[in-house]
């Protein structure tokens, strides 16, 4: 998937699925899980086209998740797409996650619902198609801040810089698509993070169910990873001259601060 060739990582890739027995999908569909690890992260600026060599190199997963979504789309039609909602929520979350962070990284704002929603069905072009509901698209959006975290403390530790667009947005509102104030002149990746993250805790999930217990998880990862972005540009600016060019923080989940000095 997107993310994982551009920024090193790991990403859930919808399995081959064989239902011509017209059985419904099931938990061992959504948690079959594919590992890649990719070569060090192409370090680039934002708002720009992704290179070729990338862009040729995740045509195979394009495949693999689209063969996948379409050996599925007809058990999901109807009241089925409700009934088995949960089962394939996993498989949706990481597709958007990966979308919406390939999206931030070519345009540098945030896909939409309505571009998501497209983009899944797309992915079954010949058949009826898979729906995509809001709370799989949200679900996705908080786990691709982590991405952005990871993809800004690397740019941070290779370059000395937070990564900024390549040009100010066109038209005021345009950072990251959210409602808020728009961006200013020093526009960087943590304010586009702090952005989101002001956007995703305006929503009202306490009475939503599995969603809302899902969401709180992911909101306190979220918040996480704009403290680690923040605490890293603080540990650049103070502490910058101390550490070699390219030196790598910890990304792990524990308490300690992460730094970036270089």
């Amino acid at each position: 998937m997107i993310l994982i060739l551009v920024c090193n990582g790991r990403a859930n890739i919808l399995p081959a699925s064989s239902h011509s027995n017209g059985k419904p999908p099931t938990k061992q569909w959504q948690n079959h899980h594919t590992t890649i690890n990719s070569e060090p992260p192409s370090l680039r600026a934002l708002n720009q086209p992704l290179a070729h060599s990338i862009t040729k190199s995740n045509e195979p997963y394009y495949t693999t998740i689209k063969t996948s979504y379409a050996s599925i789309s007809k058990d999901l039609q109807d009241l089925n797409a409700h009934r088995y909602a949960r089962q394939v929520s996993g498989g949706h979350q990481e597709y958007i996650e990966a979308a919406s962070f390939e999206h931030y990284l070519t345009t540098a704002t945030l896909l939409s619902y309505e571009d998501s929603v497209a983009k899944v069905r797309a992915l079954d072009a010949e058949g009826p198609g898979v729906g995509l509901g809001y709370e799989d698209y949200v679900l996705g959006i908080y786990d691709m801040t982590g991405e952005l975290m990871r993809f800004a403390i690397t740019a941070m530790a290779m370059n000395g810089a937070l990564p900024t667009p390549v040009a100010a947005p066109a038209a005021a509102g345009d950072a990251m698509d959210v409602d808020s104030a728009s961006a200013s002149s020093q526009r960087t990746i943590l304010t586009d993070l702090r952005q989101l993250r002001s956007a995703l805790e305006s929503l009202d999930t306490s009475a939503t169910g599995p969603f809302g217990r899902e969401a709180d998880k992911k909101a306190f990862v979220m918040r996480q990873s704009v403290e680690k972005v923040e605490r890293a540009l603080y540990g650049l600016t103070v502490r910058g001259a101390e550490r070699p060019k390219g030196w790598m923080p910890d990304l792990s989940e524990g308490g300690r601060a992460v730094e970036v000095e270089g």
